[in-house]
């Protein structure tokens, strides 16, 4: 094979990659271990993830990607060289990749994202905005004479976009999604309970009793923390409302979000959006009533795509059967 054709959904949570012809192919956390005096790599993806919060003092276990953006350079760079050569194995042509991008990148931003990947060994990069993969991922015509409006909800930033005629007619980015849920859960904990926990057991809470729309009979799940006041090891209940209430703040941004993108789209495409309603993508699309608080909030039809968390991944394949990349 004279080089592979691959898709990466560089996310701040989680990297997808998917490869043409073969479809998605892995699905690892954005996480690197790095050996702090050598600044070498260590672990990347699952196994880097499972020492957050437990590494020896010569280790540390960082997010190359904040917010959506490149917040490292180095340790993406490094990150995608171990998981392309993972996906590529022992080939002596380089892949063509196209990498997602937020709807709002800036010029450095995008350079950044091209170089790490050619410096992690790919032949040719393009770019392709996320809400246009996420759309075409969900199953939309994004060619059709018609307005559409996707919502992926990441685990750095919130894509807010109306698509028409193949592109995107108005974008918004807002730096808040599954990393800030997941700080809101950290923060409401800490002042009801009066215990601290980590990002990863924040991040089992969202997923295990999460809700933006309360459950006719509260869920209740164990967690343990530190207590701020004695120090030591404390297992509190908590349920389901806590974490409803605790998502109370970010998710009200998201739908100020889609408000303001509503209020500057045209009239005609307000009307088609209205009629087809909008279309939530992304890992922050599982959170249970999220849709339907959308729904409720806006006044139009929202639907939960269907593998949400794989959509802009599977929108990089669609985008290559379509064109060839060159």
């Amino acid at each position: 094979m004279f080089g592979q054709e691959i898709g990466i959904d560089l996310g701040t949570a989680t990297v997808l990659i998917y490869v043409k012809g073969k479809g998605i192919v892995l699905r690892e956390p954005s996480v690197v271990a790095i050996e702090k005096s050598t600044k070498k790599v260590v672990y990347v993806g699952n196994l880097a993830e499972k020492m957050i919060g437990r590494t020896p003092s010569n280790i540390e276990t960082i997010r190359p990607l904040k917010d959506g953006v490149i917040s490292n350079y180095e340790a993406t760079a490094k990150m995608l060289k171990f998981l392309l050569r993972k996906v590529c194995g022992k080939t002596i042509f380089k892949p063509r990749v196209m990498v997602c991008i937020p709807s709002t990148i800036s010029e450095v931003e995008d350079r950044a994202v091209r170089e790490a990947a050619y410096e992690a060994g790919a032949k040719f990069v393009e770019l392709i905005e996320e809400p246009r993969a996420a759309a075409m991922g969900a199953g939309i015509d994004i060619k059709k004479p018609m307005g559409s409006m996707i919502v992926d909800v990441g685990g750095g930033t919130t894509d807010v976009a109306v698509i028409s005629f193949g592109s995107i007619v108005k974008a918004k980015s807002i730096k808040v999604a599954g990393d800030k849920f997941d700080e809101a859960i950290i923060k409401y904990i800490r002042k009801t309970y009066n215990i601290l926990i980590g990002e990863p057991t924040a991040e089992e809470v969202k997923i295990k009793i999460g809700c933006l729309v309360p459950f006719d009979t509260a869920i209740e799940m164990d967690i343990k923390g530190r207590n701020l006041d004695t120090g030591l090891p404390m297992v509190v209940v908590v349920n389901s409302d806590d974490i409803y209430h605790a998502l109370k703040e970010p998710i009200s941004e998201i739908i100020d979000a889609i408000h303001i993108m509503l209020s500057d789209t045209p009239p005609e495409l307000v009307g088609d959006i209205s009629e087809n309603g909008i279309v939530l993508t992304g890992g922050g699309a599982l959170i249970y009533g999220f849709a339907e608080l959308i729904s409720d909030k806006i006044g139009i039809p929202v639907v939960v795509a269907k593998d949400p968390i794989e959509c802009v991944v599977k929108g990089t394949g669609i985008a290559m059967q379509n064109r060839e990349i060159s």
